[in-house]
């Protein structure tokens, strides 16, 4: 997929909740969510995307550091809060970007903003922003404080129906999730937000040509 293909393949319609629903059905509606007042915190994510060395396209994942919390050892895009003195939430997920894993996404093409997504755990309202680099490598610069780990994932191997598995999560000794969703390459085990979020971009990557997307 050359970068002019995905400069056609993000000027449509985003497929929208429709992409959220399908991978974890029974989350509920982010949008709806929102409309009933609930109270939520912005926040914003780096989507890189770039060819790397072997011409695959690929993106960028970390894994957080473990801590008291409800994302604590999980993957996700490197991104955050949105705090008071950023502008707009493109430069949240830039300034995060840079300063979780020393990447300078405002100097990438912004190809398009996704869907937001409503973390109901931390009460989060996650806008993901997607940018191509023309880099095929990158020197990293990893928070220690944040990040454990910064995984570059192979995307279309990714979205190859093996790559998707139902497992169980234990949230506490007394709730466990039954055969949530994950997308998963090699060791990496990818759910929740992060997951909706790739397949969205799954969903506008792989549609057929000539066919219409339909967000909800």
């Amino acid at each position: 997929m050359t970068h002019a293909d995905l400069i056609e393949k993000f000027s449509g319609e985003l497929p929208g909740e429709n992409s959220h629903l399908a991978f974890m059905p029974l989350r509920g509606s982010s949008k709806v969510q929102i409309q009933q007042d609930v109270t939520y915190r912005d926040s914003a994510v780096a989507v890189i995307l770039f060819h790397n060395e072997k011409n695959t396209l690929s993106t960028i994942v970390t894994q957080r550091q473990q801590y008291e919390g409800s994302h604590s050892g999980q993957i996700s895009f490197p991104g955050g809060k949105k705090e008071a003195d950023d502008p707009n939430l493109v430069h949240t997920a830039i300034r995060e970007c840079f300063e979780e894993i020393g990447i300078d996404a405002g100097s990438f093409e912004l190809l398009k903003e996704l869907t937001p997504l409503f973390v109901p755990v931390s009460k989060f309202l996650v806008t993901p922003f997607v940018f191509y680099s023309t880099q095929k490598s990158f020197q990293y610069n990893r928070s220690e404080r944040e990040v454990a780990e910064i995984y570059e994932l192979d995307l279309l191997a990714l979205y190859e129906p093996e790559s998707v598995v139902q497992l169980n999560i234990s949230l506490n000794k007394e709730f466990i999730m039954q055969n949530v969703p994950h997308f998963k390459q090699g060791n990496i085990l990818i759910w929740g937000a992060t997951a909706l979020i790739l397949n969205e971009l799954k969903d506008i990557l792989t549609e057929e040509p000539g066919k219409s997307k339909r967000g909800a």
